[in-house]
C-alpha cells in the first residue's frame, strides 16, 4: 500500500468519496471494533453525557489505513477502546489520498475530523473552504526529493529531468530554489508510483519526488541506495500529522474535539513504544485486508515518528500548533503564487485553533483520564 499525491483528482471524485463516506461498510465504528474499552471509564459522568450528545463523529483518513502519523493512532484509539473510554462514537473511514477532497468533505460536514497539512488548511481557506486546523505533530513535511548517489549537490540538477507524482510540491520547489538550482532549466515530468524508475534512470530521470516514509523505504528494501533531500534541512517549513476539523462541529462540541485529540495522542504514545508497534500496525492491517504490506507500513510508522522526534513543533507539546511555522508556510505559498498575495500570516493564524490541544496537556504531560 503506497500513498497517493495529496492534492489530485477531479471534482467528480468528490461525489464518489462522499458516497464512500456515507456507506456503512467502508469503515469501522468504535462500538464495533472489538475494543476492550469500557464506555466512560476515563471521563466524568457529566462530560461523558456531553460527548454522547455530539453524536456520530466521522474520522476520514488521509490515505486508506496506511500506518502514517495521523492515521495509525486513530485506528489504534478505536481498537484499544480509547474513544469509548471518553464516550465518543467515532467511525473510521478510509480516504483516497486526495487532501482537496478531504477538505471539502470536512467543510460540508460529511467528515468531522481528518488529517490535513497546515499548508493545505491555508490553501483551502484561501479558496473559501471553511475548515479549522487544530493540531500538528511536526514542522517538517512528508515531501522529499530523491536522487542517485552521484548527485552530491542539488545544483547538479540544473538542466536535468526531475520526476513528480502529478504536481511539484511547493516545499521541494522552495528547497531547490534556496539551494541555487536554476528552476526554469529543469525538465519536470510526471511519473507513476514505481520509485525504481530513479535508480534505472528511466527517461533520463535524475531526481524524483516522494514521501520521506514511503519511497525511500521501498528503494532501501529493494537494495537501491539513493540520497534523500529533505526541505526541512534547507529551512523550508512544512507539517506532519496535522489535523483539521469541521468548524461548526468544533463550535458546538468543543469538549468532544478536545477528547478526540486526547484519545489519539494517548494512542500515539502507546503505538510509538517499541513493544506496541507491531500490534498497532496489525490493527491497520485488520481493517485493510490480506494485501496490506505490514513490513512497509511498519517502516512508514517508524520513519514518521522519528521525524516527529527530530523536528518537533517548536515550543509545543506533541500535537501543538507552532504559530511561527504557520507564518513561514504562508510566506512560502505567497512566494510561489499558490495563495493570493493578500493572504497574510495574521489572517492565516485565525484559521487554526491551538486551544484544543493546549487544553489536554498540563505542560508536556497529556491529561489522561479526562476531567
Amino acid at each position: 500500500m503506497q500513498p497517493r499525491p495529496r492534492r489530485t483528482g477531479p471534482a467528480a471524485a468528490l461525489v464518489a468519496l462522499a458516497l464512500t463516506v456515507a456507506a456503512a461498510g467502508c469503515g469501522t465504528d468504535s462500538d464495533a471494533s472489538g475494543s476492550p474499552g469500557t464506555e466512560g471509564s476515563a471521563i466524568s459522568a457529566k462530560r461523558c453525557a456531553e460527548n454522547r450528545k455530539a453524536g456520530k463523529i466521522t474520522y476520514l483518513s488521509g490515505y486508506q489505513y496506511q500506518s502514517s502519523v495521523s492515521i495509525l493512532e486513530y485506528v489504534a484509539a478505536s481498537k484499544l477502546g480509547y474513544f469509548k473510554d471518553l464516550c465518543l462514537d467515532v467511525s473510521l473511514k478510509p480516504g483516497t489520498g486526495d487532501t482537496a477532497q478531504n477538505t471539502k468533505l470536512l467543510a460540508g460536514g460529511q467528515a468531522t475530523v481528518s488529517p490535513v497539512s497546515e499548508q493545505d488548511v491555508i490553501q483551502a481557506r484561501a479558496n473559501g473552504i471553511d475548515i479549522t486546523g487544530v493540531s500538528s505533530y511536526s514542522d517538517a513535511g512528508l515531501d522529499v526529493l530523491m536522487t542517485n548517489k552521484d548527485i552530491t549537490a542539488l545544483t547538479q540538477l540544473d538542466g536535468k529531468t526531475v520526476g513528480h507524482k502529478g504536481y511539484m510540491p511547493a516545499t521541494v520547489r522552495a528547497m531547490l530554489v534556496e539551494a541555487g538550482v536554476k528552476w526554469d532549466s529543469l525538465h519536470l515530468v510526471k511519473q507513476g508510483y514505481d520509485p525504481s524508475v530513479l535508480p534505472r534512470r528511466q527517461g533520463g530521470l535524475e531526481a524524483l519526488t516522494g514521501f520521506v516514509s514511503n519511497e525511500p523505504n521501498q528503494l532501501k528494501a529493494a537494495g537501491h541506495a539513493v540520497t534523500v533531500w529533505k526541505p526541512v534541512d534547507h529551512g523550508v517549513p512544512g507539517s506532519l500529522g496535522a489535523m483539521a476539523v469541521n468548524p461548526a462541529f468544533a463550535q458546538a462540541h468543543p469538549h468532544a474535539v478536545q477528547d478526540i485529540l486526547r484519545a489519539a495522542l494517548h494512542a500515539y504514545a502507546y503505538c510509538s513504544a517499541d513493544g506496541h508497534i507491531d500490534e498497532c500496525v496489525g490493527y491497520a492491517a485488520d481493517l485493510s485486508g490480506p494485501m496490506y504490506d505490514k513490513k512497509l507500513n511498519t517502516a512508514i510508522w517508524k520513519t514518521e515518528i522519528q521525524v516527529v522526534k527530530d523536528y518537533p513543533t517548536a515550543g509545543q507539546p506533541v500535537g501543538g500548533v507552532d504559530a511561527g511555522n504557520v507564518s513561514k508556510i504562508v510566506d512560502m505559498l505567497r512566494r510561489f503564487g499558490i495563495v493570493p498575495s493578500g493572504v497574510t500570516a495574521d489572517q492565516a493564524q485565525k484559521w487554526f485553533d491551538p486551544s484544543f490541544v493546549k487544553s489536554v496537556y498540563t505542560g508536556d504531560e497529556l491529561i489522561w483520564p479526562a476531567p
